[in-house]
């Protein structure tokens, strides 16, 4: 027993101590970690360079955690005011968003003869950007300000509230529920969002006030209890724990939410990286390699699918050519989610996990870069060749029409 406990803690706190310097090295390069964190699930892994075996257990535990955190922390972000007026203006670029990015996932999926559960699973994989690598994105590149980026964050707040539908049919199809069970369960899930939004608007601040506490100790406990409890409830209800967490962040506000983000923000990012270990530590590096060539053809076709998504919610906002550009280059990253969906049905097709991995190592690399480079790039392919001036005189026909071409040129890269 005395054994297998310094086992434990010798394996934990030598994965920790790794984590920690891939996130430094990570900063330091300007990039999201989470690449990072995959590759030493799959060097710990089985398969990989050193196995762990004490801390296995363990470490699927806090894997668990780290779901439930990344939704609590992501709801808390939220007002159920901001959700319903997101879903009042954007629901035509989220059914747009989920038309070009889940299909493409779902149709591979079925192409492979992976099945039905698999496809799904696969189209949400595809389907929802990183709000994590984003929200980082945009402010290393001073966006904040932006006219694109309002809409950017509609389009993550549409998939994140999505996801109180998409997870629960999902966990439902993995059970292998019927028609009837599958359909009460998106029943039980579409009333218990409702219940909670409705709950949220109008006695939002009651609750925050049950739970607030000027004891940072005694609201970090109340918090985290209530939210553990819930998640609970809903993995029995077959509502996906995750959602459960999703709807307790969104039900708090207020000066409460803002203390829970600061106390819980840490645990998060412990709790994330190690969840990230343990779905590499689930693949094993082997498997990767034959169907790299599927991942990689699937992130450049989903990566124009999202600049197509951006492009077209940024225009029906009414945004300039170039902000519509940067708008779709910048959902390019997937992340957090994409890697929880193939978790949760890895046990359906093995190569969904290999797949979803380098799928993600790829997005997650790439989306920063497309952030960056897609406007910039969109500009150059899309300018018009210079004519050679013509010495007609200041009178010579089309004068004045190349003079408000160069002002339309001006304009462009204005905006």
């Amino acid at each position: 027993m005395h054994e297998n406990i310094t086992a434990l803690l010798i394996e934990l706190g030598a994965v920790i101590l790794a984590l920690g310097i891939l996130g430094r090295i990570a900063g330091r390069l300007g990039f999201s970690p989470i690449p990072l964190y995959l590759l030493a699930g799959l060097a710990f892994g089985h398969g990989g360079l050193l196995p762990l075996a004490a801390s296995e257990e363990f470490v699927a535990t806090g894997a668990e955690i780290g779901v439930i955190l990344l939704l609590l922390l992501l709801g808390l972000e939220y007002t159920a005011s901001d959700l319903v007026g997101t879903l009042k203006t954007q629901y035509v670029s989220g059914a747009v968003d989920f038309v070009l990015n889940a299909l493409p996932g779902a149709a591979v999926a079925l192409l492979l003869g992976w099945g039905p559960v698999a496809a799904v699973a696969l189209g949400g994989v595809t389907w929802i950007s990183s709000s994590g690598v984003i929200a980082k994105v945009v402010g290393d590149l001073g966006r904040l300000g932006n006219r694109e980026t309002p809409v950017i964050l509609g389009i993550l707040v549409l998939e994140d509230l999505s996801m109180a539908v998409y997870l629960p049919i999902l966990t439902a199809m993995l059970a292998g529920v019927g028609l009837a069970g599958g359909s009460m369960t998106l029943l039980i899930s579409l009333g218990t969002v409702s219940v909670v939004l409705f709950v949220a608007l109008r006695y939002g601040r009651v609750i925050s006030r049950a739970v607030s506490s000027d004891n940072p100790e005694m609201l970090l406990l109340v918090v985290l209890g209530l939210t553990l409890l819930v998640a609970g409830i809903a993995q029995q209800l077959q509502v996906s724990a995750a959602v459960g967490a999703f709807l307790v962040g969104i039900a708090l506000s207020g000066e409460v939410a803002h203390g829970a983000r600061n106390l819980l923000s840490p645990l998060r990012d412990l709790f994330a990286a190690v969840f990230f270990v343990f779905f590499g530590l689930s693949t094993d590096p082997a498997k990767i390699p034959p169907v790299l060539a599927i991942a990689l053809g699937l992130a450049v076709l989903t990566a124009l699918t999202k600049i197509a998504t951006g492009w077209y919610a940024a225009g029906r906002a009414g945004i300039s050519p170039a902000g519509r550009w940067r708008a779709g280059g910048t959902l390019v990253a997937r992340g957090e989610f994409s890697i929880v969906i193939a978790g949760l049905a890895v046990g359906v097709e093995p190569k969904l996990g290999p797949l979803a991995t380098a799928y993600v190592l790829i997005l997650v690399i790439l989306g920063p870069v497309a952030a960056r480079y897609t406007e910039p790039l969109a500009r150059r392919l899309t300018r018009k060749p210079t004519k050679p001036a013509e010495p007609t005189g200041p009178a010579a026909p089309g004068a004045q029409a190349s003079a408000a071409e160069r002002l339309d040129d001006t304009a462009t890269k204005a905006g």
